[in-house]
């Protein structure tokens, strides 16, 4: 199943994406939100709830939100595929590279982000995002897809400039509008392994990333195992789980992201995310 969140008008929404329309899932259940409907355990009253229906509305008639637009946490993970590493000249780490991300930098699928005014070096980062459907602390590698919601499609833009101001990459990843997620939330029983899955960013129609997601340095399990040692996940919080090798700025000449480009992520049997680029 394929759960998205969207406005339509001024009413905001959630529902299953179906035969390129969706079934609005607010009018049929009691949940407010997509988050609040991980958070009480519903997807498969979503399912149900969804069966049969006729679309409530066209996919092309709404304005798609992020999956999940208000995620108590979007931990990002940094350097997790080999060839970006070693692209990026960074030594092996023993633990994942990890920083956050503020909720109000994501928009959705379509949407454009948003290449700031302060800097030119505005940089591509196509990634797989694991959606958190049950909260969990101390989870166990062996147990850890028993928290998962499902996944959906990321792009960690990146100013690169103000990234590496400092060690901590936290300014250069959370300028307004610059997070693509979406378009929609794929339930995880219809991916039963997200390491067999291959990961394409373009720009402007251009293969400018192709990887496998069975190269991650710290597969999905163990990430999971990792932070909820040190953090509580919630349902609705996101992993972007690392970009591959081929970004922008580590080409000659370099390869940055300008108004007018068009930047897409594509990961199998999860979708196509897509967003123009505007300037600030």
């Amino acid at each position: 199943m394929k759960l998205v969140s969207y406005r339509m008008g001024d009413r905001t929404s959630y529902g299953a994406a179906v035969d390129g329309g969706i079934v609005d899932l607010a009018k049929r259940l009691p949940h407010p939100s997509l988050k609040a409907l991980l958070a009480a355990g519903a997807i498969d009253d979503a399912r149900r709830a969804a069966q049969g229906q006729p679309p409530d509305a066209r996919l092309d008639s709404v304005t798609l939100l992020p999956p999940i637009p208000d995620p108590d946490k979007i931990i990002c993970v940094g350097l997790n595929y080999d060839e970006h590493r070693k692209e990026t000249g960074r030594e092996k780490t023993a633990h994942p590279t990890l920083f956050t991300r503020f909720a109000d930098t994501q928009i959705g699928h379509g949407q454009a982000l948003v290449k700031p005014k302060s800097s030119d070096q505005f940089d591509y980062e196509g990634e797989l995002a694991v959606i958190i459907g049950k909260r969990g602390r101390h989870v166990p590698q062996a147990r850890a897809y028993e928290i998962v919601a499902g996944y959906s499609c990321y792009h960690d833009g990146s100013v690169r400039d103000w990234q590496f101001h400092t060690s901590q990459f936290v300014p250069g990843k959370n300028f307004p509008s610059t997070g693509g997620f979406g378009p929609w939330l794929v339930t995880k029983d219809e991916i039963p392994d997200p390491h067999k899955l291959t990961l394409i960013t373009r720009l402007n129609g251009k293969e400018v990333q192709k990887s496998g997601t069975d190269v991650m340095i710290f597969p999905v399990a163990e990430l999971i195992a990792y932070i909820t040692t040190f953090t509580t996940l919630s349902p609705g919080d996101v992993i972007a789980t690392g970009t591959p090798s081929g970004v922008g700025s580590k080409r000659n000449p370099p390869l940055f992201m300008k108004p007018g480009d068009v930047a897409e992520v594509e990961i199998s049997s999860v979708g196509l995310l897509k967003n123009p680029i505007i300037g600030e």
